[in-house]
């Protein structure tokens, strides 16, 4: 492991046109749950949503058709407002201060990035950072969906007031999507860490990489190809691996 942590740090300090690509594994160490591992989200059997599909319960139809189940569901899982970041996100806000990241493209909803001080972050699937009217599309601060006394908010207008969250059947941001490929294609260095890489078609941008060195972090080995002389993998967790960066 240290020899693979010093050969990360030579790629580091020979880049500066570094992208991190990172999933719920990013997260998990703040004590925030995935969605699929056996104490995700998805397993995670309550009585009171048992009669649902788990991705039902995160999707447009549930929002939609049983906004009220959504809407209770996402208060009680979905709140991460009082989680910290880890050293993870902190190493790679200063990476960027120091001008060697060029952006952070993440499948997480948390705003953990921005949090640590990230300042360009592409959010594939959204945040539960932000929320908005569904008909006027005006916007409400983070803590309106979690605090809201009604089960199913609604703004001044009537419409219904929606997490900026990509829900399953929705398609994603046109603007999050540009950006990320856009940063993806013009990196030198490409970090993918913590993700299995099997949520598409977020985990297809990868594949417009074009830079030096490809580095993958992670507690299980990806269908990446890596090149031994330029590339690395490095199997284990994140904190681990970023704490001990320079």
């Amino acid at each position: 492991m240290r020899e693979k942590i010093e050969k990360l740090q030579k790629f580091i300090e020979e880049s500066n046109h570094i992208v991190f690509f990172g999933g719920a594994g990013v997260s998990t160490e703040s004590g925030v749950p995935d969605f699929r591992s056996k104490d995700g989200l998805y397993n995670q059997h309550d009585v009171q949503f048992e009669k649902f599909n788990p991705e039902y319960l995160l999707s447009h139809s549930c929002l939609t058709d049983h906004p009220n189940v959504f809407f209770e569901y996402y208060r009680q899982k979905m709140d991460a407002r009082h989680v910290e970041p880890n050293i993870t996100h902190k190493v790679l806000a200063h990476m960027e201060e120091e001008g060697k990241l060029l952006a952070v493209v993440t499948q997480n909803i948390d705003g953990l990035h921005q949090k640590a001080g990230s300042k360009k972050v592409y959010e594939l699937h959204g945040t539960t950072l932000r929320n908005y009217c569904s008909w006027c599309k005006k916007e409400y601060p983070s803590d309106y969906l979690f605090e809201s006394s009604e089960s199913v908010p609604k703004c001044e207008c009537g419409g219904m007031i929606r997490p900026d969250v990509t829900l399953y059947e929705e398609s994603l941001s046109d603007e999050a999507v540009n950006g990320a490929i856009s940063a993806i294609a013009n990196a030198d260095m490409l970090i993918i860490g913590g993700t299995s890489l099997r949520v598409y078609p977020a985990a297809s941008y990868v594949r417009y990489f074009r830079g030096k060195h490809l580095v993958v972090i992670n507690r299980e080995e990806l269908d990446v190809r890596l090149d031994p002389e330029k590339d690395l993998f490095i199997c284990g967790s994140l904190g681990e691996v970023f704490k001990e960066l320079n």
